[in-house]
């Protein structure tokens, strides 16, 4: 019998078999008629398309336009040519960027990934109907890759309305809509594939939606929107090897992007979060067992700020964070963005488990201290450290440049691309300990610690959890 015969066959015989015993015997729902049949999503696009932007940023970067004139003007300066001393303009290196936004507000604010316009001096945005209009960029938060712009007009413009992410459940039918590999707008159509995805790498932040609807790059900082037309998330990263969908996504959760929105509208120019004042560490298997959980969950505390809100609190090292506010965390990422979702103001509750009990700790919602003040200085004498920025570090530095693991008291700020600093490797955030011997303990320690150097200079310095010592000479 042909193996087309043969398999007809065996469909349909099983078509006459009864439901199998223990077997969902619920009705599937099917059309039933050619109404249900043509069913669409083309009303949400409607609606929603109008509110995607194409976003284009702009960087522009002089040029040598002869490498004689670098050199010249690394030992003299621009002045001492009056321009370009070879003749000619000085040459220009522009730099373009191209990705998507969502309008959310109907005076022209934008929501877009921080990726799309980092480094970027002048922004532009498209809308639908192909016209091109000036942005301002209101606020940057790089902790989350999300930026804010405003459109440099007076009209009123169509929006999409922020929804609610935590009514989202795995299998709930999504579309992402924006500008992929720059072809013009367009819609993919996908489900939820997980929620609370935190061990991405993509962000301090971390608590995607991952959804299987195609997104590609220029996608990023586009809409994602439920079956209600709401936006429930900014697409921000895709998993590829190839630099296409293999139908990985990622998008940040709106209940981040309202947190972002809210600061922007509020006239900050960056998202104030709270301080815990308390190291954390994810909890492995024996690590959980120890403590007497079955299962790794929640956040291992194994270092506490003596001043901080954590201590005023009264956690202590060795407890476990389970949950925050009524909600379970599984995680340090799971935790940290629904700490930051707190927001300054008020207090949180902490569920904890000490001692094989569990208890509640009321923490106090305040931001990071400058306390020490930075007292800035900038190292101008000859030496490795020539050029770079450095400031006492404090809880607010630490919180400001990411640094997790706080170690010393001066920290390297910021190191120009072509000073002295960074030609010896020093980068933002390295812990100055000690210098020639001298231990460094306030910023105008450096100076003083540089001075003892005579062409060779020591330096201990703690950097990604490492302490290392080195002698530079020069």
């Amino acid at each position: 019998m042909p193996r087309l015969l043969l398999r007809a066959v065996f469909s349909a015989a099983l078509l006459l078999l009864p439901p199998l015993s223990g077997a969902v015997a619920q009705d599937r729902a099917v059309p039933d008629g050619p109404a249900q049949i043509q069913l669409s999503f083309a009303p949400l696009v409607r609606d929603a398309a109008p509110a995607v932007v194409n976003v284009y940023g702009e960087s522009r970067e002089r040029a040598p336009s002869d490498p004689r004139e670098e050199f010249f003007r690394r030992f003299f300066g621009d002045e001492a040519f009056g321009g370009n001393p070879f003749g000619g303009m000085p040459q220009e290196r522009v730099q373009r960027s191209l990705g998507s936004g969502v309008i959310v507000s109907a005076d022209g604010l934008v929501v877009t990934n921080n990726h799309v316009i980092e480094g970027m001096d002048a922004v532009r945005v498209a809308l639908v109907d192909r016209r091109e209009l000036d942005a301002e960029i209101v606020l940057r938060d790089p902790r989350t890759d999300l930026a804010v712009l405003r459109i440099d007009s007076d009209e009123r413009f169509p929006a999409i309305p922020l929804g609610d992410d935590a009514t989202l459940e795995v299998g709930d039918l999504v579309l992402a809509i924006g500008n992929p590999f720059g072809v013009g707008q367009t819609v993919t159509q996908g489900i939820v594939s997980a929620l609370a995805r935190t061990q991405v790498g993509i962000t301090d932040y971390q608590f995607f939606i991952q959804t299987d609807a195609a997104i590609n790059p220029g996608n990023s900082g586009g809409a994602l929107l439920d079956m209600s037309g709401r936006l429930v998330g900014i697409n921000t990263a895709i998993f590829s090897r190839s630099g296409g969908s293999h139908g990985i996504g990622f998008a940040i959760p709106a209940s981040m992007v309202r947190a972002v929105v809210a600061s922007a509208e509020d006239g900050a120019d960056r998202v104030q979060r709270p301080w815990l004042g308390a190291s954390l560490q994810a909890l492995t298997p024996d690590l959980a067992e120890g403590v007497g959980l079955l299962r790794p969950v929640g956040a291992l505390v194994t270092d506490v700020h003596p001043r901080g809100p954590a201590a005023e609190a009264g956690l202590s090292r060795g407890d476990v964070i389970l949950g925050i506010d009524g909600r379970d965390i599984a995680d340090t990422e799971a935790f940290g963005y629904r700490f930051a979702l707190a927001g300054v103001g008020g207090e949180s509750v902490l569920r904890v488990l000490r001692r094989g009990g569990e208890t509640e700790l009321r923490v106090r919602l305040i931001p990071p201290p400058e306390d020490p003040p930075r007292d800035p200085v900038r190292i101008e004498a000859r030496s490795p450290l020539d050029g770079a920025l450095v400031v006492n570090l404090s809880p607010a530095v630490a919180d400001a440049m990411r640094i997790l693991q706080v170690v010393g008291n001066v920290v390297v700020e910021e190191v120009p691309p072509r000073s002295l600093a960074a030609r010896y490797g020093l980068r933002p955030g390295d812990a100055l300990l000690e210098i020639n011997r001298m231990r460094i303990e306030t910023s105008r320690d450096v100076e003083r610690a540089l001075a003892r150097g005579r062409g060779a200079w020591e330096l201990t310095i703690h950097r990604d959890g490492r302490t290392i010592t080195t002698v530079l000479r020069g």
